[in-house]
């Protein structure tokens, strides 16, 4: 089948038509082995995953396209899925703190401040379109009118992925999403004297876990618009990753998964580790849409019994982007807290 010659000749390029740079399949075929798969089994249950991701299409043209029974692929997708989900947390990770300082001084560029040498990550959420489900169909429908999936997602200065989350219903807010996923309620991230940056539709915490938002518009005071500035420059790297991936996979992002919805949240969480599996094999998609924006969050009230307030930190990064003498006088009143 001209799917399957196109990987065999070595020669060829497969990102026309499997979106991933034969490095990035290779990648992804020695990863999710095992001493279970002989012969060419494990390869062209690889391809016909990848090549369905990448056609977001019905089982019924994936058969077609490989000549093989539609319930064969619907179970290769299952496997290959399973067994992507089972590496997700070796793919999808924190750093070690070895790292950090690293990942600090790489954000600290992005924004254009050394006054964020401490921020080692981005926060923020994607709606992914999904089939309207038959139960509490109501709950999926988002602000923008349209049946889908949340997926809340922590990258690094890169837009490699370290954590997500997914699976709440489009009409939940950002807020609620990040209260109830493991990285707060388990406050797995960031360590204690760094913080993760997020947009308004968070809110500015200190406690269970340190989450800097910008200043709520209108903003009067000119340290505040800097620190804004600055704060979106180095938080777009979630944007830019979200638009890398809708870059690499577009047409499902375009229309709703062709699966069931209680499929569809290990589908999305499959794209982030492939996501992160081509970024460190090179294969970069740039994004096709301009990724800095305003924020599109409708405000709730962010009180909640067992948070507190990051606003004291943010004050003293204010006053760090601002300092005349440079951020680390005013830096030192954060290190007091």
């Amino acid at each position: 089948m001209p799917v399957l010659r196109l990987y065999l000749d070595g020669e060829a390029d497969p990102k026309p038509d499997y979106h991933l740079t034969r490095a990035s399949l290779e990648h992804l075929m020695a990863v999710t082995s095992s001493q279970q798969d002989h012969g060419w089994g494990h390869y062209l249950e690889v391809l016909v995953f990848v090549f369905w991701l990448a056609s977001a299409t019905s089982y019924r043209v994936v058969s077609r396209s490989f000549d093989i029974p539609r319930t064969a692929v619907h179970d290769m997708v299952h496997k290959v899925s399973k067994k992507l989900l089972k590496i997700k947390n070796q793919v999808n990770c924190f750093p070690s703190a070895a790292e950090l300082e690293d990942i600090g001084n790489r954000f600290a560029r992005l924004a254009g401040s050394p006054a964020f040498s401490k921020v080692v990550g981005s926060i923020n959420g994607c709606h992914i379109r999904v089939k309207l489900p038959s139960v509490d169909s109501q709950c999926y429908t988002n602000r923008k009118l349209f049946p889908s999936i949340q997926l809340q997602a922590v990258c690094d200065h890169q837009g490699k992925y370290m954590a997500i989350f997914t699976g709440y219903p489009g009409s939940v807010h950002d807020s609620r999403v990040l209260k109830n996923s493991p990285i707060y309620t388990r406050q797995l991230y960031p360590p204690q004297g760094f913080y993760i940056f997020g947009d308004s539709g968070y809110p500015c915490l200190s406690a269970p876990i340190t989450l800097i938002t910008p200043y709520k518009e209108p903003v009067l005071l000119a340290t505040a618009r800097w620190f804004n500035h600055h704060h979106t420059k180095a938080r777009s790297i979630i944007e830019c990753s979200f638009g890398s991936m809708k870059t690499r996979w577009r047409a499902i992002f375009l229309k709703a998964l062709e699966v069931k919805p209680t499929f569809s949240p290990d589908v999305i969480a499959c794209r982030t580790i492939l996501h992160n599996i081509c970024l460190s094999n090179g294969d970069i998609m740039e994004p096709a849409e301009k990724v800095l924006r305003p924020d599109d969050n409708v405000d709730e009230p962010h009180h909640h019994l067992d948070q507190q307030s990051g606003e004291h930190i943010r004050e003293c990064l204010a006053a760090a982007v601002s300092a005349p003498d440079g951020p680390v006088a005013a830096l030192e009143d954060h290190d007091n807290y």
